[in-house]
């Protein structure tokens, strides 16, 4: 076929297509070039852990695989205990043991899906055992609608009278080992996050005053403050000295030259809000965290959640409310364990009635008006401690007075006798105010009861303390006792009164027995 194009038309054709060909080719080579000098650029910028941020994580792993461990080790013996409870009754021993394998499955898939041992959580507060019992309780409720719709509930009601209680006791108890053992790490240094403070200094003295009050639960070791001022004056808080290493514009750099792993931001410059969002990107590895301190006092966990509105994180702070199936919950608690307790109670009373009675003239109880729930006065009943004339010699001894506030206290009360002494000493004298909790003037767990005179005395933010029961043990009750100054005894009730839990009962109902058995400020 003859071609209807010219063939030096053709020829130009080609090599301009040739031309083109090179020309892409010259191109891409350079696309290729720029875009492997990019790469580069990214692989360098990408964050790399520090070598405290890495020995972090580790310990973090560390002691999550050691609640692993104990959790799984907790669940399979009960699981094998029911097991060996129930063979005896099972018909099908195949099914039985199909059963009993699902439920630690089961179990053990619930303790991790609810993050029970998220670093976050472990170590401190009531969220690590909440989260336990959380997962339990959907573990075996899954387990028994299963089991029911499947016809193997027989099988699975072992689990539920044996499993379940010993479990949760089993789990609880190795949680409190685990905090106790980590407490006694963390008193000799170890398995503590290093933190840098940044902020106004004022903003983090308050901040490191908080952290370094009770070092038995702090988390956090303070390794130098960034100041917003750029003073360079080192913040002493007590014995303790917090270097200040430089201003909170070069707070990556500065992580960096003390090793600290943990950022608790005081507070910020107001006139950049994008600063803490620029930090979290310039601490990508070299911190484990960015920690906000809220200027919110005294508002447990529980109360606070955070939600989003466009990109905006809103905290919100639900009010405290004063009834409702929690305070039920509180109730019924209060009336089985006083039942529990007044059984042995009433078999040692003869003991100390006895022992009274020779050491001092006067009666064995003690009864003293004191003010309840809504202002109302109710007969408080304890073992006595004073001699009979004890009211009367008050006045005469004010003068002497080593309490605050509204409170007389002296360790060295000449009025309490040698007997009294020593039923202070590990609070027996306190035992009798079951009564009061079964009749319902008193909780188990409450603010302590004042006297109607210290209530006179009251101002109104401290009449708060009055929303609800007293009790025979509290935050002031494990917190130092008779240690604690007014201020402190006001601040520890009012945060009771306003963030009270069933779980944060529990937890100082523990912590009373180990305060009760040290006799920490008790006199």
């Amino acid at each position: 076929m003859t071609s209807l194009i010219p063939t030096s038309s053709r020829a130009s054709k080609v090599e301009a297509l040739v031309d083109v060909l090179r020309l892409d080719m010259s191109t891409r080579n350079e696309l290729a070039d720029r875009f492997s000098r990019a790469q580069g650029a990214v692989a360098h910028m990408v964050p790399r852990a520090q070598a405290t941020l890495t020995h972090r994580q580790r310990w973090e792993s560390s002691y999550r695989k050691r609640l692993m461990l104990t959790d799984g080790t907790v669940v399979v013996l009960v699981t094998l205990l029911c097991a060996l409870v129930g063979s005896h009754s099972a018909s099908d021993l195949t099914t039985a043991l199909l059963v009993h394998v699902a439920t630690a499955m089961v179990w053990l898939t619930m303790l991790g899906a609810f993050q029970s041992r998220s670093s976050r959580l472990v170590g401190s507060g009531t969220t690590e055992y909440t989260r336990l019992l959380q997962a339990t309780a959907a573990a075996f409720g899954f387990l028994a609608m299963l089991f029911t719709i499947l016809g193997r509930g027989a099988e699975f009601r072992t689990q539920l009278l044996y499993g379940l209680p010993i479990g949760i006791a089993g789990l609880l108890g190795g949680r409190w080992l685990w905090r106790v053992w980590l407490h006694r790490q963390r008193r000799a240094g170890m398995y503590l996050s290093r933190a840098l403070l940044v902020g106004d200094r004022r903003e983090v003295s308050l901040l490191a005053q908080t952290l370094c009050k009770d070092p038995d639960h702090c988390v956090y070791t303070v390794v130098g403050a960034a100041i917003g001022d750029g003073s360079h004056e080192d913040i002493v808080i007590g014995s303790t000295r917090i270097p200040v290493v430089g201003d909170w514009t070069h707070v990556p750099e500065l992580a960096r030259d003390v090793g600290a792993d943990s950022i608790l931001l005081a507070n910020k410059p107001e006139q950049d809000p994008e600063y803490v969002k620029r930090l979290g990107w310039q601490l990508e590895g070299a911190a484990a965290e960015l920690v906000l301190s809220s200027q919110i006092a005294d508002v447990a966990g529980p109360r606070i959640s955070v939600t989003h509105i466009d990109g905006l994180p809103l905290i919100r702070v639900r009010i405290p409310t004063f009834m409702g199936a929690d305070y039920a919950i509180k109730r019924v608690a209060d009336v089985c364990l006083s039942l529990l307790a007044l059984v042995p109670i009433a078999m040692i009373t003869p003991v100390i009635a006895v022992a009274l009675k020779l050491d001092s003239p006067g009666p064995v109880f003690f009864r003293q008006d004191r003010v309840g729930c809504d202002g109302r006065i109710f007969r408080m009943i304890k073992f006595r401690s004073m001699s009979t004339t004890a009211e009367q010699d008050l006045e005469t001894l004010k003068a002497m007075n080593e309490g605050a506030g509204v409170l007389f206290k002296m360790k060295d009360d000449p009025r309490v006798t040698r007997v009294g002494r020593v039923l202070r000493k590990f609070s027996l004298d306190e035992l009798p105010q079951f009564w009061n909790v079964l009749v319902g003037d008193m909780s188990i767990v409450g603010p302590r009861p004042p006297l109607p005179s210290e209530v006179l005395e009251y101002d109104r933010t401290v009449w708060r303390r009055l929303f609800i029961k007293p009790g025979i043990t509290g935050l002031w009750q494990v917190s130092g006792r008779s240690d604690l100054t007014w201020e402190e005894s006001v601040r520890l009730d009012l945060r009771y009164v306003e963030n009270w839990s069933v779980m944060s009962d529990f937890v100082i109902m523990l912590r009373t027995a180990r305060a009760i058995f040290t006799s920490s400020g008790a006199y």
